[in-house]
This record gives C-alpha cells, structure tokens and sequence, in this order.
C-alpha cells in the first residue's frame, strides 16, 4: 500500500478525525473534547469551564505576533467566552536580528492590550529549524457559570448569519507576500496589505455578542474560508446547510486579489468573519442588534435535514480541504 504524501495546509478533515479517535471523549472533565471544527477545547475545574485554544502563525514580519493574538483570541471567543491570558512560543530563524525580534514582541504586545488580554508565559528561540518566523499561541478564557456555544450546535431551521466579509485575512496575506508580483493597482495592494487591521480580522466583540443573543452554534473560518467552515459547521452539527448564491459579504480587495491569482475566494483563508447560528425566534433581533453594533451582516443559508452544504440553486459547495492561499504559495 502506497503512502499518502500530504499537502501543505490543515490535514483532510477524514485524516485527523481518524488520528483524533483513539483519544478519550469521555473523560468526567473534558467538557468539549478535540473534534473536527470545533475551535477550542472546554475543562471543567470545578469552578467553572475553562476555554482553551492554539494555532500556529507562519507569517513574516513584525505583524506575525499580533496576528498569533488575534487568530487565537477569535477561537476562544467563538465559544461565547472572551479570552484572558496568553501563552506563546516563538521559533525563529538564524539571522533574526534584536530589533526585529523587538518588533514581533511590540504588535503582540499592542494586540494583547486591545483586547485587554494578558501575557503569561511562553518560550522563545532561535533555531535552523525554521526559514521563517513561527509563532504558536495558547489563548484561555473562563466561563464562571459554565455556559459555551459549540460548532455543533446548529439545529434543523437555524438560519446561519455571516458576520464580516471574505476573505480578509487571505487579501493581506496575498499582498504582503505575493503583491510585488501581481499587475494589480498599488492602491489596491495597500488597503489589502492594510486588511489585518481595517478592517480587522478579530471576531471577538461580535462572537460574545452572538453568544448573548442567543446563538445556537458559532464558527471561525480560516484554513479552507468559507466553504471548509460551512461545511465544519455542517458536520459538527449533524445537518445539511442550503446556502444562497448571492447570499455572502464579500471583501472587494479580496476578491480582486483572489481574480488576479487565480482563486476561489469561497476557499481563501477567511479569519474575520464569524459564522453564527441562530433559531428562528432570535434572527431579526441578532441581524438587527449586530448591525447596529457596526457589523455588517447577511443572513448566509438555513439548516435543514440531512448532510453537506449546497447552494440554492441546487449545486454542491465545493470543500476546500486545501486552503487556497497555501495552494497559490506553493506554486509562486
């Protein structure tokens, strides 16, 4: 039997729920054990649950460390918990100079303090190990009556909002690394290269308040966009979601962007949007007081019987297993 060499980007959604099952679900504190889409794990400690989340970042430039902040904050806080303490470990490569290092530290240390969230510990090195920087965070949050919104908690008739457009985390990553290449105009290249911040990639605030208005189910689509989070969603939750065709919020440099390197922007990195959930008797107040909250938002699809995700008009969703950026990188 041939092995299976693997591509770059998240292992197939097959592959780690295989690897994951041996690994207890069961056990009395593990309130949220490891599963396919869900975005962080919940201990009960007796007191309440604690909400914990890590992701690597691979990025270069000084921004990688506020980006290890924001990409981990926005998994805790899709559970309905607002994070609180961080923990991060970076590996860098030979060649790292002080003030660069110094520059890494500063944009997590403006992050953390946006979010009011603090710093406890981590480890950091230099290392051959590495080309590149790669930074993995560890971000907690703690729920003192217990309560978290899962993945997995859409029921059939939900409707699912998408709050924030696509793909805003992929526009700034395919500018920074791959804008000098593209025949696209410079002023496009900076509002995306800008994108991180305005409009921002953090769904902290809006996830907390989706989880107070009543959220069956919250999602943080990144590696994969839209279509592997939808369909994450869909898994997790047992159901099928019918999504319509001209239903999403897109980002218009993103979409120029993803034009100009020849990607589906459904399977483009997607960290700044938030996939929420809602019964039928809470959607209007949700659309209503988020949009006032300055979100922008669109009632994406619904839930019914049954599994996977296609649009309205009948067609499949394809599933990106692959993001899409790690496929345009790979081939630069």
């Amino acid at each position: 039997m041939t092995d299976t060499v693997l591509e770059p980007g998240k292992l197939p959604s097959a592959l780690l729920r295989r690897l994951l099952a041996p690994f207890p679900k069961n056990a009395p504190d593990l309130l949220l054990p490891p599963s396919v889409g869900e975005d962080a794990g919940v201990i009960d400690i007796g007191g309440g649950a604690l909400v914990a989340a890590t992701d690597p970042i691979t990025l270069t430039g000084s921004e990688v460390g506020g980006h290890a902040v924001l990409i981990n904050a926005n998994d805790v806080a899709v559970l309905g918990v607002r994070p609180r303490w961080f923990l991060s470990v970076f590996l860098l490569p030979v060649g790292t100079t002080e003030s660069e290092v110094e520059g890494v530290f500063e944009s997590m240390r403006v992050a953390l303090e946006a979010l009011d969230i603090v710093l406890v510990g981590g480890h950091t090195e230099v290392t051959a190990a590495v080309t590149q920087p790669v930074v993995t965070g560890q971000m907690l949050g703690f729920q003192a009556d217990g309560h978290f919104v899962k993945t997995g908690g859409v029921r059939v008739g939900d409707t699912i909002l998408q709050v924030g457009a696509a793909p805003v985390e992929g526009a700034a990553v395919i500018a920074s690394e791959l804008g000098a290449t593209l025949n696209v105009p410079e002023a496009l290249l900076a509002e995306a290269r800008g994108a991180i911040v305005i409009p921002g990639i953090s769904v902290v605030e809006p996830a907390l308040r989706a989880a107070a208005l009543g959220a069956s189910a919250l999602h943080d689509p990144t590696e994969g966009g839209m279509s592997a989070g939808l369909h994450e969603l869909a898994e997790a939750s047992g159901v099928s979601l019918v999504v319509g065709v001209r239903a999403p919020l897109w980002y218009a440099p993103g979409i120029a962007l993803c034009d100009a390197v020849g990607a589906d922007p459904w399977g483009m990195l997607a960290s700044g949007t938030l996939l929420a959930a809602f019964p039928p008797d809470r959607v209007d107040e949700a659309v209503n007081t988020l949009a006032a909250g300055g979100n922008d938002v669109a009632r994406l699809g619904v839930a019914e019987v049954g599994e996977g995700v296609r649009f309205d008009d009948g067609r499949a969703l394809p599933r990106y297993e692959r993001d899409e950026l790690s496929r345009i990188l790979a081939e630069a």
